[in-house]
Protein backbone atom coordinates (compact mmCIF):
# COMPACT_ATOMS: atom_id res chain seq x y z
CA UNK A 1 0.00 0.00 0.00
CA UNK A 2 1.26 3.40 -1.41
CA UNK A 3 1.58 6.28 1.69
CA UNK A 4 -1.05 8.84 1.81
CA UNK A 5 0.66 11.90 1.37
CA UNK A 6 3.71 10.81 2.79
CA UNK A 7 1.84 8.99 6.08
CA UNK A 8 2.46 4.95 6.09
CA UNK A 9 -0.63 3.12 6.25
CA UNK A 10 0.64 1.50 9.92
CA UNK A 11 0.84 4.54 11.00
CA UNK A 12 -2.89 5.55 9.95
CA UNK A 13 -3.95 2.24 11.35
CA UNK A 14 -2.15 2.78 14.68
CA UNK A 15 -4.03 6.32 14.49
CA UNK A 16 -7.33 4.97 14.29
CA UNK A 17 -6.90 2.76 17.24
CA UNK A 18 -5.48 5.57 19.60
CA UNK A 19 -8.49 7.73 18.74
CA UNK A 20 -10.70 4.76 19.28
CA UNK A 21 -9.21 4.43 22.87
CA UNK A 22 -9.01 8.02 23.58
CA UNK A 23 -12.87 8.30 22.64
CA UNK A 24 -13.44 5.67 25.95
CA UNK A 25 -10.93 7.25 27.97
CA UNK A 26 -11.59 11.34 27.81
CA UNK A 27 -15.13 9.64 28.71
CA UNK A 28 -14.08 9.25 32.11
CA UNK A 29 -13.13 13.11 32.22
CA UNK A 30 -16.55 13.74 32.27
CA UNK A 31 -18.14 11.05 33.94
CA UNK A 32 -16.10 10.99 36.75
CA UNK A 33 -16.79 14.24 37.95
CA UNK A 34 -20.12 13.80 37.56
CA UNK A 35 -20.45 9.91 39.08
CA UNK A 36 -18.55 11.40 41.82
CA UNK A 37 -21.36 13.82 42.76
CA UNK A 38 -24.02 11.22 43.05
CA UNK A 39 -25.03 8.76 46.00
CA UNK A 40 -23.72 6.09 43.97
CA UNK A 41 -20.08 6.55 45.30
CA UNK A 42 -19.94 7.08 49.16
CA UNK A 43 -17.15 6.48 51.60
CA UNK A 44 -14.64 8.07 54.14
CA UNK A 45 -12.92 11.23 52.69
CA UNK A 46 -10.30 11.49 55.60
CA UNK A 47 -11.23 15.27 56.09
CA UNK A 48 -10.96 15.93 52.24
CA UNK A 49 -12.78 18.24 50.21
CA UNK A 50 -15.57 16.54 47.20
CA UNK A 51 -13.78 18.56 44.82
CA UNK A 52 -10.22 18.21 46.20
CA UNK A 53 -10.72 14.14 45.90
CA UNK A 54 -12.12 14.70 42.57
CA UNK A 55 -9.58 16.77 41.11
CA UNK A 56 -7.25 14.15 42.46
CA UNK A 57 -9.05 11.24 40.65
CA UNK A 58 -8.42 13.13 37.92
CA UNK A 59 -4.89 13.78 38.23
CA UNK A 60 -3.19 10.58 39.26
CA UNK A 61 -3.64 9.13 35.90
CA UNK A 62 -0.97 11.09 34.78
CA UNK A 63 1.21 11.33 38.03
CA UNK A 64 1.49 7.76 37.84
CA UNK A 65 1.82 7.13 34.35
CA UNK A 66 3.72 9.84 33.46
CA UNK A 67 7.23 8.44 35.64
CA UNK A 68 6.59 4.91 34.47
CA UNK A 69 7.02 5.66 30.86
CA UNK A 70 10.83 5.96 30.64
CA UNK A 71 10.89 2.58 31.86
CA UNK A 72 8.34 1.38 29.37
CA UNK A 73 9.96 2.68 26.61
CA UNK A 74 13.33 1.69 27.53
CA UNK A 75 11.57 -1.89 27.65
CA UNK A 76 10.57 -1.52 24.59
CA UNK A 77 14.06 -0.68 23.11
CA UNK A 78 15.55 -3.61 24.87
CA UNK A 79 13.30 -6.10 23.48
CA UNK A 80 12.50 -4.64 20.18
CA UNK A 81 8.85 -5.13 20.20
CA UNK A 82 6.23 -2.39 21.03
CA UNK A 83 2.99 -4.17 19.54
CA UNK A 84 2.70 -6.48 22.74
CA UNK A 85 3.48 -3.28 25.05
CA UNK A 86 0.48 -1.36 23.35
CA UNK A 87 -1.98 -4.80 23.68
CA UNK A 88 -1.36 -5.06 27.53
CA UNK A 89 -2.11 -1.76 27.97
CA UNK A 90 -5.01 -1.91 25.93
CA UNK A 91 -6.31 -4.38 27.87
CA UNK A 92 -5.75 -2.90 31.27
CA UNK A 93 -7.53 0.18 29.82
CA UNK A 94 -10.75 -2.32 29.05
CA UNK A 95 -10.73 -3.83 32.27
CA UNK A 96 -10.52 -0.56 34.80
CA UNK A 97 -13.21 1.23 32.61
CA UNK A 98 -15.33 -1.72 32.67
CA UNK A 99 -14.60 -1.79 36.93
CA UNK A 100 -15.80 1.09 36.95
CA UNK A 101 -19.55 -0.03 37.00
CA UNK A 102 -18.41 -1.96 40.38
CA UNK A 103 -16.63 1.08 42.01
CA UNK A 104 -18.45 2.41 45.12
CA UNK A 105 -16.44 4.42 47.35
CA UNK A 106 -13.30 7.23 46.54
CA UNK A 107 -10.88 4.50 46.92
CA UNK A 108 -12.29 2.29 43.90
CA UNK A 109 -11.98 5.23 42.29
CA UNK A 110 -8.62 6.08 42.82
CA UNK A 111 -7.36 2.43 42.28
CA UNK A 112 -8.66 2.21 39.23
CA UNK A 113 -7.09 5.39 38.03
CA UNK A 114 -3.66 3.97 38.91
CA UNK A 115 -4.53 1.17 37.07
CA UNK A 116 -5.57 2.69 33.84
CA UNK A 117 -2.23 5.05 34.53
CA UNK A 118 -0.18 1.68 34.19
CA UNK A 119 -1.93 1.43 31.02
CA UNK A 120 -0.99 4.35 29.59
CA UNK A 121 2.78 3.79 30.70
CA UNK A 122 2.45 0.77 28.16
CA UNK A 123 0.87 2.76 25.46
CA UNK A 124 1.68 6.53 24.90
CA UNK A 125 5.92 5.92 24.85
CA UNK A 126 5.26 2.84 22.79
CA UNK A 127 2.68 4.34 20.22
CA UNK A 128 5.00 7.39 19.52
CA UNK A 129 8.04 5.09 19.33
CA UNK A 130 5.93 3.09 16.88
CA UNK A 131 5.40 6.02 14.76
CA UNK A 132 9.04 7.02 14.56
CA UNK A 133 9.81 3.38 13.85
CA UNK A 134 7.62 3.50 10.94
CA UNK A 135 8.87 6.96 9.58
CA UNK A 136 11.58 8.45 7.60
CA UNK A 137 13.85 11.71 7.91
CA UNK A 138 11.82 12.73 4.81
CA UNK A 139 8.12 12.33 6.52
CA UNK A 140 8.75 11.92 10.76
CA UNK A 141 7.04 15.66 10.60
CA UNK A 142 3.81 14.36 8.70
CA UNK A 143 3.42 11.04 10.18
CA UNK A 144 3.74 12.78 13.92
CA UNK A 145 1.45 15.57 12.81
CA UNK A 146 -1.14 12.60 11.69
CA UNK A 147 -1.13 10.53 14.59
CA UNK A 148 -1.73 13.24 16.95
CA UNK A 149 -4.35 14.84 14.94
CA UNK A 150 -6.79 11.52 15.26
CA UNK A 151 -5.39 10.84 18.67
CA UNK A 152 -7.01 14.36 19.10
CA UNK A 153 -10.16 13.76 17.79
CA UNK A 154 -10.91 10.54 20.06
CA UNK A 155 -10.19 13.26 23.15
CA UNK A 156 -12.43 15.94 21.58
CA UNK A 157 -15.39 13.78 20.87
CA UNK A 158 -15.33 11.73 23.94
CA UNK A 159 -16.24 14.43 26.33
CA UNK A 160 -18.69 15.78 24.24
CA UNK A 161 -20.44 12.09 23.43
CA UNK A 162 -19.89 11.39 27.34
CA UNK A 163 -22.83 13.98 28.53
CA UNK A 164 -25.11 12.10 25.57
CA UNK A 165 -24.67 8.68 26.58
CA UNK A 166 -25.48 9.70 30.49
CA UNK A 167 -28.27 12.21 29.77
CA UNK A 168 -30.11 9.44 27.59
CA UNK A 169 -29.88 6.92 30.81
CA UNK A 170 -31.28 4.65 32.40
CA UNK A 171 -31.82 2.22 29.42
CA UNK A 172 -33.91 -0.97 28.91
CA UNK A 173 -32.89 -3.93 27.49
CA UNK A 174 -35.01 -6.65 27.11
CA UNK A 175 -33.29 -10.56 27.94
CA UNK A 176 -36.37 -12.69 27.29
CA UNK A 177 -38.98 -12.39 29.59
CA UNK A 178 -37.47 -10.06 31.75
CA UNK A 179 -35.77 -6.54 31.18
CA UNK A 180 -32.17 -5.29 32.14
CA UNK A 181 -31.80 -1.65 33.21
CA UNK A 182 -28.97 -0.15 33.00
CA UNK A 183 -27.77 3.51 34.58
CA UNK A 184 -26.21 5.66 32.23
CA UNK A 185 -23.23 5.98 33.95
CA UNK A 186 -22.65 2.36 33.49
CA UNK A 187 -23.77 2.49 30.08
CA UNK A 188 -20.95 5.25 29.86
CA UNK A 189 -18.28 2.80 31.46
CA UNK A 190 -19.21 -0.39 29.17
CA UNK A 191 -18.32 2.47 26.26
CA UNK A 192 -15.54 3.55 27.30
CA UNK A 193 -14.56 -0.34 27.51
CA UNK A 194 -15.67 -1.21 23.89
CA UNK A 195 -13.57 1.39 22.33
CA UNK A 196 -10.55 -0.10 24.39
CA UNK A 197 -11.50 -3.54 23.12
CA UNK A 198 -11.59 -1.83 19.70
CA UNK A 199 -8.53 -0.28 19.50
CA UNK A 200 -7.42 -3.70 20.60
CA UNK A 201 -8.47 -5.29 18.00
CA UNK A 202 -7.14 -3.10 15.45
CA UNK A 203 -4.07 -3.15 16.56
CA UNK A 204 -3.94 -6.87 16.80
CA UNK A 205 -4.77 -6.84 12.97
CA UNK A 206 -3.40 -4.15 11.69
CA UNK A 207 0.34 -3.28 13.13
CA UNK A 208 3.26 -5.35 12.82
CA UNK A 209 6.52 -4.67 14.58
CA UNK A 210 8.61 -2.73 12.51
CA UNK A 211 12.26 -4.43 11.68
CA UNK A 212 14.49 -2.68 14.11
CA UNK A 213 16.95 -4.21 16.27
CA UNK A 214 16.77 -4.62 20.11
CA UNK A 215 18.84 -2.27 21.77
CA UNK A 216 21.58 -4.13 23.33
CA UNK A 217 22.77 -0.82 24.96
CA UNK A 218 24.50 -1.58 28.80
CA UNK A 219 22.14 0.74 30.21
CA UNK A 220 20.03 -0.84 32.33
CA UNK A 221 16.15 0.05 32.04
CA UNK A 222 15.87 1.96 35.12
CA UNK A 223 18.75 4.27 34.39
CA UNK A 224 18.21 7.93 34.61
CA UNK A 225 17.65 10.57 31.55
CA UNK A 226 20.58 12.76 30.12
CA UNK A 227 20.19 16.17 31.55
CA UNK A 228 23.50 17.48 30.36
CA UNK A 229 24.45 17.55 26.34
CA UNK A 230 26.92 14.77 26.32
CA UNK A 231 28.49 16.54 23.25
CA UNK A 232 29.74 19.45 25.18
CA UNK A 233 28.04 21.60 21.82
CA UNK A 234 25.12 22.86 24.42
CA UNK A 235 24.67 22.71 28.30
CA UNK A 236 21.36 20.72 28.38
CA UNK A 237 20.92 17.87 26.18
CA UNK A 238 18.79 18.84 23.10
CA UNK A 239 15.72 16.18 23.95
CA UNK A 240 15.89 17.31 27.84
CA UNK A 241 15.37 20.69 26.58
CA UNK A 242 12.12 19.96 24.55
CA UNK A 243 11.34 17.83 27.56
CA UNK A 244 10.92 21.14 29.14
CA UNK A 245 9.13 23.25 26.37
CA UNK A 246 6.66 20.32 26.50
CA UNK A 247 6.17 20.55 30.26
CA UNK A 248 5.85 24.11 30.89
CA UNK A 249 2.90 24.14 27.12
CA UNK A 250 1.24 21.32 29.11
CA UNK A 251 1.34 23.60 32.20
CA UNK A 252 0.18 26.57 29.99
CA UNK A 253 -2.75 24.41 28.52
CA UNK A 254 -3.60 22.55 31.91
CA UNK A 255 -3.98 25.54 34.05
CA UNK A 256 -7.74 26.50 32.44
CA UNK A 257 -8.99 22.90 33.42
CA UNK A 258 -9.67 23.53 36.91
CA UNK A 259 -10.85 27.12 36.82
CA UNK A 260 -14.30 26.64 35.42
CA UNK A 261 -16.93 28.15 37.96
CA UNK A 262 -14.10 30.92 38.31
CA UNK A 263 -13.70 31.63 34.83
CA UNK A 264 -18.15 31.50 34.50
CA UNK A 265 -18.31 33.79 37.40
CA UNK A 266 -15.36 36.14 36.08
CA UNK A 267 -17.22 36.00 32.23
CA UNK A 268 -20.65 35.90 33.60
CA UNK A 269 -21.22 33.02 31.26
CA UNK A 270 -22.90 29.15 31.41
CA UNK A 271 -20.79 26.18 31.59
CA UNK A 272 -21.52 25.02 28.18
CA UNK A 273 -19.56 28.10 26.81
CA UNK A 274 -16.94 27.06 29.30
CA UNK A 275 -16.50 23.65 27.63
CA UNK A 276 -16.66 25.01 23.76
CA UNK A 277 -13.15 27.52 25.37
CA UNK A 278 -11.35 23.90 26.65
CA UNK A 279 -11.89 22.30 23.06
CA UNK A 280 -11.21 25.29 21.28
CA UNK A 281 -7.28 24.26 22.20
CA UNK A 282 -8.02 20.57 21.21
CA UNK A 283 -10.11 22.68 17.77
CA UNK A 284 -6.83 24.08 16.71
CA UNK A 285 -4.01 21.18 17.09
CA UNK A 286 -6.84 18.68 15.16
CA UNK A 287 -6.56 21.99 12.31
CA UNK A 288 -3.14 21.78 12.53
CA UNK A 289 -1.26 19.58 13.52
CA UNK A 290 -0.98 17.44 10.57
CA UNK A 291 -0.31 20.29 8.27
CA UNK A 292 2.19 21.52 10.48
CA UNK A 293 3.96 18.17 11.06
CA UNK A 294 4.10 17.49 7.39
CA UNK A 295 5.80 21.09 7.08
CA UNK A 296 8.60 20.64 9.19
CA UNK A 297 9.57 17.77 6.75
CA UNK A 298 10.17 20.48 4.29
CA UNK A 299 11.39 23.21 6.38
CA UNK A 300 12.72 22.10 9.03
CA UNK A 301 11.42 21.60 12.62
CA UNK A 302 13.27 23.92 15.29
CA UNK A 303 11.48 27.03 13.46
CA UNK A 304 8.18 26.31 14.32
CA UNK A 305 9.14 25.53 18.00
CA UNK A 306 10.61 28.75 18.19
CA UNK A 307 7.61 30.31 17.07
CA UNK A 308 5.27 28.29 18.84
CA UNK A 309 6.57 28.43 22.33
CA UNK A 310 7.09 32.51 21.38
CA UNK A 311 3.00 32.40 20.47
CA UNK A 312 2.29 31.02 24.03
CA UNK A 313 3.65 33.56 26.27
CA UNK A 314 1.04 36.57 24.83
CA UNK A 315 -1.73 33.92 24.18
CA UNK A 316 -1.41 32.20 27.92
CA UNK A 317 -0.78 35.64 29.53
CA UNK A 318 -4.30 37.39 27.95
CA UNK A 319 -6.89 34.70 29.46
CA UNK A 320 -5.70 36.03 32.75
CA UNK A 321 -7.29 39.67 31.92
CA UNK A 322 -9.66 39.14 29.23
CA UNK A 323 -12.46 39.89 32.51
CA UNK A 324 -10.18 43.60 32.28
CA UNK A 325 -10.44 43.74 28.52
CA UNK A 326 -12.77 47.01 27.76
CA UNK A 327 -11.43 48.19 24.15
CA UNK A 328 -13.64 45.46 22.34
CA UNK A 329 -16.69 45.92 24.60
CA UNK A 330 -19.69 45.80 22.97
CA UNK A 331 -17.95 44.32 19.57
CA UNK A 332 -17.30 41.22 20.80
CA UNK A 333 -17.83 39.25 24.24
CA UNK A 334 -15.33 38.05 26.68
CA UNK A 335 -16.93 34.68 26.57
CA UNK A 336 -15.86 34.89 22.85
CA UNK A 337 -12.36 36.58 23.56
CA UNK A 338 -11.39 33.69 25.82
CA UNK A 339 -11.76 30.88 22.94
CA UNK A 340 -9.86 32.92 21.13
CA UNK A 341 -7.05 32.74 23.35
CA UNK A 342 -7.56 29.17 23.66
CA UNK A 343 -7.70 28.71 19.92
CA UNK A 344 -4.69 30.52 19.35
CA UNK A 345 -2.90 29.12 22.32
CA UNK A 346 -4.17 25.92 20.05
CA UNK A 347 -2.05 26.92 17.28
CA UNK A 348 1.32 27.70 19.17
CA UNK A 349 0.73 24.42 21.13
CA UNK A 350 0.54 22.20 17.20
CA UNK A 351 3.86 24.57 16.29
CA UNK A 352 5.29 22.52 19.40
CA UNK A 353 4.31 19.34 20.36
CA UNK A 354 4.62 17.45 17.16
CA UNK A 355 7.27 19.39 15.54
CA UNK A 356 9.53 18.66 19.05
CA UNK A 357 8.46 14.93 18.53
CA UNK A 358 9.80 14.96 15.24
CA UNK A 359 12.85 16.54 16.15
CA UNK A 360 13.27 14.24 19.33
CA UNK A 361 13.19 11.21 16.62
CA UNK A 362 15.36 12.95 14.55
CA UNK A 363 18.09 12.76 17.13
CA UNK A 364 16.87 8.93 18.50
CA UNK A 365 19.46 6.56 17.82
CA UNK A 366 17.34 3.69 15.34
CA UNK A 367 17.18 1.65 18.59
CA UNK A 368 16.15 3.70 21.31
CA UNK A 369 13.34 5.63 19.93
CA UNK A 370 11.05 4.18 22.78
CA UNK A 371 13.04 5.54 25.71
CA UNK A 372 14.02 9.14 23.50
CA UNK A 373 10.23 9.94 22.81
CA UNK A 374 9.10 8.91 26.24
CA UNK A 375 11.22 11.73 27.95
CA UNK A 376 8.46 14.03 25.94
CA UNK A 377 5.29 12.00 26.32
CA UNK A 378 6.58 11.94 30.04
CA UNK A 379 6.98 15.91 30.40
CA UNK A 380 3.76 16.69 28.50
CA UNK A 381 1.39 14.15 31.21
CA UNK A 382 3.73 15.79 33.90
CA UNK A 383 2.28 18.90 32.81
CA UNK A 384 -1.45 18.18 32.23
CA UNK A 385 -1.26 16.52 35.54
CA UNK A 386 0.54 19.58 37.25
CA UNK A 387 -1.13 22.44 35.47
CA UNK A 388 -4.29 22.06 37.46
CA UNK A 389 -2.92 21.42 40.95
CA UNK A 390 -0.90 24.78 40.55
CA UNK A 391 -3.72 26.72 38.83
CA UNK A 392 -5.81 25.67 41.98
CA UNK A 393 -3.45 26.85 44.50
CA UNK A 394 -2.21 30.56 42.23
CA UNK A 395 -5.33 31.70 42.03
CA UNK A 396 -6.02 32.79 45.80
CA UNK A 397 -3.68 35.44 44.54
CA UNK A 398 -5.71 36.85 41.57
CA UNK A 399 -7.55 35.17 38.85
CA UNK A 400 -4.37 36.57 36.16
CA UNK A 401 -1.79 34.88 38.47
CA UNK A 402 -1.72 30.78 37.14
CA UNK A 403 -1.87 32.95 33.62
CA UNK A 404 0.86 34.71 34.22
CA UNK A 405 3.12 31.86 36.01
CA UNK A 406 2.83 29.48 32.57
CA UNK A 407 3.23 32.67 30.36
CA UNK A 408 6.59 32.91 32.18
CA UNK A 409 7.34 29.31 32.02
CA UNK A 410 6.21 29.56 28.41
CA UNK A 411 9.07 32.63 28.32
CA UNK A 412 11.76 30.08 29.83
CA UNK A 413 10.87 27.72 27.07
CA UNK A 414 11.82 30.00 24.68
CA UNK A 415 14.99 30.47 25.77
CA UNK A 416 16.10 26.78 26.28
CA UNK A 417 14.48 25.88 22.51
CA UNK A 418 16.60 29.21 21.01
CA UNK A 419 20.03 28.23 22.96
CA UNK A 420 19.99 24.64 23.41
CA UNK A 421 17.72 23.06 20.53
CA UNK A 422 20.09 23.02 17.21
CA UNK A 423 18.52 21.80 14.10
CA UNK A 424 19.38 18.12 12.71
CA UNK A 425 17.60 17.35 9.67
CA UNK A 426 18.40 20.14 6.65
CA UNK A 427 15.66 21.88 5.63
CA UNK A 428 14.44 21.32 2.03
CA UNK A 429 12.93 25.09 1.58
CA UNK A 430 13.74 28.25 3.71
CA UNK A 431 11.12 29.49 5.70
CA UNK A 432 9.88 32.85 3.82
CA UNK A 433 10.97 35.94 6.13
CA UNK A 434 12.57 33.78 8.93
CA UNK A 435 15.09 31.51 6.82
CA UNK A 436 17.16 28.97 8.68
CA UNK A 437 16.47 28.97 12.20
CA UNK A 438 19.85 27.24 13.54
Amino acid sequence: MKNLLGVNPQVLALALARMSESVGNSFLVVVLPLFIATDFVTGATFGLTEVFITGLILSVFGFVNSPLQPFTGRLSDRTGKRKVFVLFGLVLIAAASFAYSFATTYWHLIGLRVFQGIAGAFIIPTTVALVNDLATDENRGGNMGTYNTFRLVGFGVGPIAAGGVIAAGPYSIPLGATTLAISGFDAAFYFAAFTATLAFFLVLALIRDPSVEPSESDESVLDGIPILDRSGSNLLDPVFALGVVSFFMAVGIAVFATLGEIVNTQLDQGPEMFGLQFAAFVLAQIFLQAPIGRATDFYGRKAFIVVGTVLLVPTTLVQGFIPDITLLSGVVSDSWLMFIARFLQGVAGAMVFAPALALAGDLAPENRSGATLSVLTMAFGFGVAFGPLLSGFLVAWGFAVPFAFAAALAMIGVVLVVTQVDEVMTPRRPIPFIGYVT
